[in-house]
């Protein structure tokens, strides 16, 4: 296996034992971002230490922050010192990589700090929206120029100034543009407000929170406010295990027979653990021993083999919150008796590919069964799956999804593109090669 083409053949045994996956994707980039800006220094274990977190993590070196490893061995493990809200102008321009969330979060901030900057990405990312993100700046004073080959797609050109507060009515259910507003709201003078049409992932307001600024939330959770500016105080964090990564291994453990697998410490967000409900819905034989509730809850997770998963409907309030997740639950319906109804779910086409016509096209190289709709698709479970070449499209949850397929299909499957699983899960391959060998 090269980290272009990953192939795997039928597991010749269950998956068992512990494991654990790297640290939370989301929450690295906030505790990037966060810190970089605090008073102080603080020390981080667990970060992950993926392309697009780093990329997050470089970028804020270029503004000021330093960073000091605590052990050579382990470069998730470091001591972050911040800019006390004084980050310095970068003398380059910013490079996100492939990461949506890198980008989209550090406009917030970027456009509120007296520099002019400009981010970039690779060509995935320069395909992605960022209209929806640069409107609620705009109306905060942002001056912010999208310079991309597509219409409002980056690189994104920002002369920073002094921004206005704003109450903003969420247009879709996204946790990015939430925070990109909040981010740009701490450095505001006054209010600023955030209204969302469903629950999106948490993770800013606990790290607000973590950090010791308040955010005002209504009961409903669809409302958000912090006044501003604020000053952030740094202070030690443990991140939790990825669940989105951890994903891949729930369903892999609950389609591979004779499997009896723990995986670690990992976050059980409320915001985020969908995919564990929707499992669970589907007869899954998953087992959840939480340690903490507090800050960001976090725990293990024991999965077994399940041998008469049988096929739901997902439905519209868990959408945002299974976003990443849908891919790898395709895999799982493809297993499931009767058919799996996903729908409501068109924010898959602007992925790092359009992941409705790429899962779509993937479980019908490998015979299943499956009808695409523009928001989504039905998967109708039963069909005895077989390996196949198929291509990522270089979207690492593409990749990790359809070589868990594989774990349970006749034949050799084969994943072409597959370089950026390092975006999110790198140490995704070795963990592969353990259970086959």
């Amino acid at each position: 296996m090269s980290d272009n083409r990953l192939s795997v053949t039928r597991a010749k045994q269950g998956l068992c034992g512990t494991l654990s996956v790297p640290g939370d994707k989301s929450i690295s980039h906030r505790v990037a971002i966060l810190g970089a800006l605090a008073e102080g220094s603080m020390h981080v274990q667990n970060f992950l230490c993926s392309e697009d977190c780093l990329n997050t993590l470089r970028a804020m070196q270029q503004l000021g922050a330093q960073v000091e490893l605590l052990d050579e061995a382990n470069a998730a493990n470091f001591c972050l010192s911040g800019t006390a809200m004084s980050p310095q102008a970068p003398v380059a321009d910013i490079d996100c990589g492939n990461s949506g969330t890198g980008m989209r979060l550090m406009a917030g901030l970027l456009a509120g700090l007296p520099f002019a900057s400009r981010m970039y990405g690779d060509a995935s990312l320069c395909s992605r929206p960022m209209k929806r993100i640069i409107d609620p700046l705009a109306l905060m004073g942002a001056r912010i120029e999208a310079q991309g080959r597509k219409p409002g797609c980056a690189p994104l050109s920002i002369d920073g100034t002094e921004l206005q507060p704003i109450h903003y009515d969420l247009p879709m259910a996204s946790a990015q543009v939430k925070s990109a507003v909040l981010l740009a709201g701490l450095l505001a003078q006054g209010r600023s407000s955030v209204h969302q049409p469903a629950i999106t992932r948490d993770h800013t307001e606990r790290l607000l929170a973590h950090f010791g600024i308040h955010c005002e939330i209504s009961a409903d959770g669809l409302d958000i406010a912090l006044e501003g500016p604020v000053h952030v105080i740094a202070k030690d964090i443990t991140i939790p295990a990825d669940i989105s990564s951890a994903a891949f291994w729930l369903v892999a453990a609950t389609i591979v027979p004779g499997s009896d697998l723990t995986l670690l410490n990992v976050g059980l967000n409320p915001t985020r653990d969908a995919i564990v409900h929707v499992l669970l819905r589907m007869g899954a034989d998953i087992t959840l021993m939480p340690k903490s509730n507090l800050g960001e809850p976090y725990g293990d997770i024991r999965v077994r083999y399940t041998p008469e998963l049988k096929a739901t409907e997902v439905y519209v309030e868990e959408i945002a919150n299974l976003i990443d997740e849908i891919p790898v639950l395709s895999v799982a319906a493809a297993f499931a008796a009767g058919t799996t109804k996903i729908r409501n779910a068109a924010e898959l086409r602007v992925k790092e590919s359009d992941r409705i016509a790429t899962t779509a096209a993937n479980l019908r190289a490998m015979g299943a069964n499956v009808e695409e709709f523009e928001d989504g698709m039905e998967i109708t479970g039963g069909a005895a799956l077989h390996g196949a070449v198929m291509d990522s499209h270089h979207d690492h949850r593409i990749a990790m999804s359809f070589l868990v397929a594989g774990l349970c299909a006749q034949g050799e499957t084969t994943l072409l593109n597959c370089e950026n699983i390092n975006t999110s899960y790198p140490g995704f391959a070795e963990h592969l090669r353990s259970f086959l060998s």
